[in-house]
């Protein structure tokens, strides 16, 4: 049965008429973007579109020029708005190429700064091994490929890395899961790993943003695709609004114009 109070909320973020500036750059212009419950957005955009800044403001990093910004349709004092709040309000980043501790065992990387102590202070290793056996079982679905909670950073590949940073994320109960790039540099056969944990985010009750360079990985996984360029949304589609081959003639479209306007 659903939560009543999970259904008290229609978005986990929304975003309205947010500016942003860096001195005389205009980062971004008049920007209005939600990520709904249970909902995978694929963001989308040439390079300096944006799309950096509009999640580094979702993510508490940076705090917009104008604006005002919603988590679970609660507005946010932008002031007193960080990456530390945003964690309290379950948003978690995993980013490109996140650092993991490369000799450290996974289930060190998957609590280290949240570790689990006892009543008198210590660290309770068993719990946390039991949890991050649990995790990579359940979560990611790294039964039978000999992956423990003991095996090392090292020993995964780049595709099972990312996955490792989004079992963290869901294990500390976010309830939006933004994924800066996680497929880049990846073999083919690891894409398709990333890919099927992204799946899982939605599978486990979560909402995810998407930041994909490749347009068919976001057009395969993305509930709804957002365009930024230059610092606006100029487009955005529901799942099957817009056929793979349309979304990249309206993408080299936008990124021919780009290049018209700056020569």
């Amino acid at each position: 049965m659903a939560d009543p109070a999970a259904e008290r909320w229609l978005n986990i973020v929304r975003l309205e008429k947010v500016d942003m500036t860096f001195g005389r750059v205009q980062a971004l212009s008049q920007i209005d973007f939600h990520v709904g419950r249970n909902e995978i957005v694929g963001l989308l955009g040439d390079n300096g579109a944006g799309k950096s800044t509009l999640i580094k403001i979702v993510s508490g990093v940076l705090r917009p020029t104008a604006g005002k910004v919603w988590v679970r349709d609660r507005e946010v004092d932008l002031h007193a708005y960080s990456v530390r709040r945003a964690h309290d309000l379950r948003i978690e980043t995993v980013h490109q190429g996140q650092t993991l501790g490369e000799k450290q065992p996974l289930w060190r990387n998957l609590f280290v700064g949240r570790q689990i102590v006892g009543r008198l202070g210590f660290i309770d290793v068993a719990r946390e091994k039991q949890i991050a056996d649990q995790l990579l079982q359940e979560a990611i679905g790294f039964r039978g490929q000999g992956i423990t909670a003991e095996s090392t950073v090292r020993d995964l590949s780049g595709g099972e890395r990312q996955g490792i940073a989004i079992a963290r994320a869901m294990h500390f109960q976010a309830d939006l899961i933004v994924l800066d790039e996680p497929t880049t540099a990846l073999a083919v056969n690891e894409v398709r790993k990333v890919l099927a944990f992204i799946e899982g985010v939605k599978a486990g009750g979560r909402a995810g943003i998407y930041i994909e360079h490749n347009l068919a990985h976001a057009h395969e996984v993305a509930d709804r695709l957002v365009i930024l360029d230059r610092g606006r949304v100029v487009d955005q589609f529901g799942k099957g609004e817009v056929s793979l081959p349309e979304l990249t003639r309206r993408m080299i479209a936008l990124h021919e114009g780009e290049t018209r306007a700056g020569s």
